[in-house]
């Protein structure tokens, strides 16, 4: 019994083996449908149940047939199974629709007489144009009984969409075929729309003339299966019609027009019509005559408008006025690369492409995600505005003509734009199965894993591999493999180019011609073309491993320098640093193997001036680049044991110091790196703090080791030095606030040995003193460090070393208000530590005194700082952008924390410090100061420290105000983290920041 039940199991489950054979994932309930009464007879066919496997989705076509079947009338029945089954291209078409897009089958299923479609449009050998759609539109619009012609009009556009569904399904056209078709009918649906709508309103149709012009991909004739269809509305008045008049009508059209497509009835929406991409966007009149776009694209149309434009095409409504618009339009695209400010808007509009992305969307999106479509279009864009001023073959709207007209012409290498037209089929295709499912608009891979299995089959002929064992695995390999070759391409394919037009090409390939190499090179950003294209030739020329790797690297390096406020610096710097290290083995395995090493290399050649310039006295630096750690500033004790280590080993005091300054060339390097590279901190704050911790570090350093040098060269000639000294930091060095044009401020204070008399260790103190400032400042390959005494009591009219005795003496007696506040940040850090202690306690008296600054003292310091910023503005300097002492700049924060730690600082231990901002902390804390004013403060003092760390990084010379040429401002603001063309931004941003901080200082500081 058991066997026999075991034999029945058996003869039952062979259907559905079979059938999960063929590819249904639900083999019970497709026996179920296909035992349907509507199905009857089909089910043992196995040529449809062949056909049904074919499908992307066998299951999901069954399902559709089964309801078309069960809607269709009798007779109608009759004819589709009868037809089914004689009928192989009927067959095709009719399941690998159902089997691809529920939405579709959902309309067959309401109107079951549209099957007829896929056999009286004669697909294979007939390419219906805009002519055909147009007629099959007024047709279904005429036929309607019910009397709601917008529903007509949706029925008439989906059976229209399923004949091109049909016919892109089965692979009766190609992907551009499809796009073509799609705006072709979305262009008959705006016109069939615009008729509907003038029939409505007569008197507006009456009065004016009205062109539908397409943009973007309807325009471009590459239309998706779901998209916003873009437009430009354009009216004239008809002949004795007033211009205004004209214009409300044509407007009343307009908006009839896109509410008859985009509106929901019954029959659900076809698209929404965008009107967004006319002159001045949404808050633009939706129609102009021709005069008001005319006059709008002269005056003030950005470069992205005229971008757009490259795909304007007239669609519907008056054709002679279209083509008006277009002809006068066209010469304003083709010279929008001549315009000033070209460079900036593209560097704006790749910056935007980026940021559009939606962070959780990322890893999904066909169209925005790196490597994705809109990296193939807006290349291929970019270069038609560069280079169509010139050759005319590049001027179409289309992407893939576009792109095998670049390469025709030599602007595009033939691999190069052979990839990139594959990605991009591949890609369009991708999106236009995943569209045509539901029909609705999407740019996302669904994360469904039946979805992509329907993707995997339905593209199958488009896949490498064999997608037979797991089609999903091959659908997603496919994917990334395009996506990643689109996002190589899409960086260097401005650029490599390029070294062809300075490399002997093979007779008979196309290159870049001279004149488009320093086309593209401008627009890219490069002052100096024509230097660019001597410096690439120097670069690639040769047969050596040099030059072999540097053609390899270049394309991308192009692209980081041109993506910098100063793309010839970059190219330049990289050259120079390339011929002192070309012949060096480690460099070139750096650039081969570390592509962060050459990123950072790029960036730090391209930001500036001091870094590079610190790189090309010593470029074995470049090996930091390369080293995990090699950016991070190294704490004082390395240095200072470096640094003495270095100082041992000189047989000169020069040479000594000398070795001193070179050690501290490399570590600045390695701070402004850091720095430029964005590794000292996320916060701003932070990494101003860091870099100032690093820059105090690195010169108390410097100053110890060229002291001990300067000691030991002056016992070498004399003996042992009768004194002992400390150095006193001052200042901002005090401070730990170090810029990088900032000098290093001291006191030097000396103590006579015992048994010594004054007068000899005044004179040795004094000699010792002046020669390290004179070495440390002297000319040389190494940056100079500037010491300055002139905060020493008496200022420059004083001796240069005092004894401890005498500052005790001076400070007793004449100490003025002001030099009490320059205490504030006195700090040893250098010489006698044991003297430099004992200096600190003989001023903490006098920077926080015991019953606090008398109020004569107060009214002294206001005094000194009014006059400070009434005579020491520079020249011709505005007060609002002077981060010095400007309104609202450093002196003002800063003097107004040295106020109050003045006053309060013997009784609050936190206001002891040397650091502004921590004083400022320490001031909230005691409530001195509220926090919201403290917190405009902190802003003030970090944003003007930033600016003038920066415009040192980018200029390699000190500056308290911000730069006046353009380009170094770009690249003050870049280092800010504004974008390209945002300087204006910054300074505006500067001015209200300091502006609210000086009305805090009004308060706290002049009271």
């Amino acid at each position: 019994m058991a066997v026999e039940e075991q034999r029945a199991g058996s003869r039952v489950s062979r259907p559905e083996t079979r059938l999960a054979r063929r590819g249904f994932t639900d083999p019970g309930k497709a026996l179920r449908l296909l035992a349907e009464p509507a199905l009857d007879g089909l089910a043992a066919d196995p040529v449809l149940l062949d056909a049904l496997a074919a499908t992307a989705d066998p299951d999901l076509a069954l399902l559709g047939l089964s309801r078309l079947l069960e809607a269709a009338e009798e007779t109608d029945r009759h004819t589709l199974r009868d037809t089914l089954t004689t009928s192989k291209p009927l067959r095709d078409r009719l399941l690998g629709v159902l089997g691809a897009s529920t939405a579709l089958a959902d309309h067959l299923a309401r109107h079951p007489h549209d099957w007829h479609v896929l056999v009286t449009f004669e697909l294979r050998d007939m390419h219906p144009g805009p002519a055909d759609f147009r007629r099959a539109l007024a047709e279904a619009v005429a036929a309607d009984p019910t009397g709601r012609p917008a529903d007509a009009l949706r029925v008439g556009y989906r059976r229209c969409l399923l004949a091109v569904a049909a016919r892109d399904l089965t692979g009766t056209t190609d992907l551009a075929q499809t796009a073509a078709e799609l705006a072709d009918l979305a262009g008959a649906t705006l016109q069939t729309a615009l008729d509907l709508a003038a029939a409505q309103d007569p008197e507006a149709a009456a009065d004016c003339r009205l062109a539908v012009i397409g943009m973007g991909k309807c325009g471009g004739r590459e239309l998706n299966y779901v998209s916003d269809v873009d437009v430009i509305f354009v009216a004239e008045p008809r002949e004795g019609v007033e211009e205004h008049r004209a214009v409300k009508a044509a407007t009343r059209l307009a908006a009839a027009l896109t509410r008859l497509c985009a509106d929901t009835t019954g029959e659900g929406t076809i698209w929404p019509v965008d009107a967004n991409l006319r002159p001045e966007g949404r808050n633009g009149p939706l129609v102009r005559t021709l005069a008001s776009h005319l006059a709008y694209y002269r005056r003030w149309a950005k470069t992205w408008e005229f971008q757009a434009l490259l795909k304007a095409r007239p669609v519907a409504g008056d054709a002679e006025l279209g083509e008006a618009y277009i002809a006068e339009l066209a010469p304003m695209v083709w010279q929008a690369a001549a315009r000033e400010n070209f460079v900036t808007d593209v560097q704006e509009m790749r910056r935007r492409v980026i940021d559009s992305i939606p962070a959780t969307e990322l890893d999904r999106q066909l169209k925005l995600g790196p490597g994705g479509l809109r990296d193939v279009e807006f290349s291929v864009q970019l270069l038609q505005l560069v280079h169509g001023r010139t050759d005319e073959a590049l001027r179409s709207g289309n992407t893939l003509e576009a792109l095998a007209a670049l390469s025709r012409g030599g602007y595009v290498g033939r691999a190069d734009a052979a990839s990139l037209d594959a990605a991009y089929r591949f890609l369009r295709s991708l999106e236009h199965r995943i569209q045509l499912h539901r029909l609705r608009r999407t740019h996302l891979m669904p994360t469904d894993e039946e979805d992509q299995r329907r993707l995997a089959r339905s593209l199958a002929p488009l896949i490498n591999d064999d997608t037979r064992a797991d089609p999903v695995a091959a659908l997603r390999r496919e994917w990334k493999r395009h996506a990643v070759e689109v996002r190589r391409l899409h960086e260097k394919l401005f650029y490599r180019p390029l070294l062809d037009a300075v490399a002997e090409l093979p007779p008979g390939a196309a290159g870049l011609r001279q004149d488009a190499a320093r086309a593209r090179l401008e627009a890219l950003g490069y002052a100096d073309p024509a230097a660019a294209l001597r410096h690439l030739s120097a670069l690639a020329a040769g047969v050596s491993r040099k030059a072999a790797i540097q053609r390899t690297l270049l394309p991308v390096l192009l692209g980081w320098f041109a993506d910098s406020a100063d793309p010839d610096a970059g190219l330049l710097n990289f050259r120079q640093v390339s011929d002192a290290l070309g012949r060096t083995p480690w460099y070139l395995r750096l650039l081969r193997d570390e592509s962060a090493a050459a990123e950072q290399l790029a960036r730090v050649l391209s930001a500036g001036r001091l870094a590079p310039d610190l790189l090309l006295r010593a470029p074995e630096a470049v090996a930091m680049l390369g080293d995990p750690q090699g950016l991070v500033p190294r704490g004082r004790p390395a240095l200072e044991q470096e640094v003495l280590a270095a100082v041992r080993r000189a047989d000169s005091v020069a040479g000594a110091v000398a070795a001193v300054r070179s050690v501290r060339r490399r570590e600045l390097f390695r701070t402004a790196a850091a720095d430029v590279l964005g590794r000292l901190g996320e916060d701003p704050a932070q990494a101003l703090d860091t870099a100032g911790e690093a820059l105090t570090a690195l010169n108390a350093a410097t100053l110890q080791g060229a002291l001990r040098a300067c000691v030991a060269g002056w016992e070498a000639r004399n003996g042992e030095l009768p004194t002992r000294i400390a150095v006193i930091a001052m200042g901002r060095f005090g401070g730990h606030e170090l810029g990088y044009g900032s000098d290093a401020d001291v006191l030097f204070v000396h103590e006579p040995v015992l048994g010594s008399l004054e007068e000899d260790a005044a004179r040795a103190a004094q000699a010792v003193c002046h020669e390290l400032r004179t070495l440390l400042a002297a000319p040389s390959t190494e940056p100079p460090l500037e010491v300055d005494a002139d905060l020493r009591p008496e200022g420059r009219n004083g001796p240069l070393v005092r004894s401890l005795a005498s500052y005790t003496a001076y400070y007793r007696r004449w100490s003025h208000a002001w030099e009490s506040q320059a205490l504030l940040r006195a700090e040893p850090v250098a010489g006698d530590p044991e003297l430099g202690e004992r200096f600190r306690q003989l001023v903490d008296p006098l920077r926080f005194p015991g019953a606090g600054v008398p109020e004569r003292d107060v009214l002294e310091i206001r005094r000194i700082k009014a006059r400070i910023e009434a005579e020491r503005l520079p020249r011709g300097a505005d007060p609002t952008t002077h981060t010095k002492i400007g309104r609202g700049g450093l002196a003002d924060v800063e003097w107004t924390v040295q106020l109050l730690q003045l006053r309060h600082g013997h009784e609050l231990p936190g206001l002891r410090t040397t650091r502004t901002r921590a004083a400022l902390a320490a001031a909230v804390e005691a409530g001195l100061v509220g926090a919201e004013d403290a917190e405009v403060l902190d802003a003030a003092w970090v944003l003007a420290s930033r600016v003038r760390s920066a415009v040192m990084l980018v200029r390699g010379r000190p500056g308290d105000s911000f730069p006046a040429d353009t380009r170094e401002l770009a690249g003050v603001a870049r280092y800010l983290g504004y974008g390209a063309g945002h300087s204006g931004e910054l300074v505006d941003d500067y001015r209200r920041t300091t502006r609210r901080a000086r009305s805090v200082v009004e308060r706290l500081f002049y009271g």
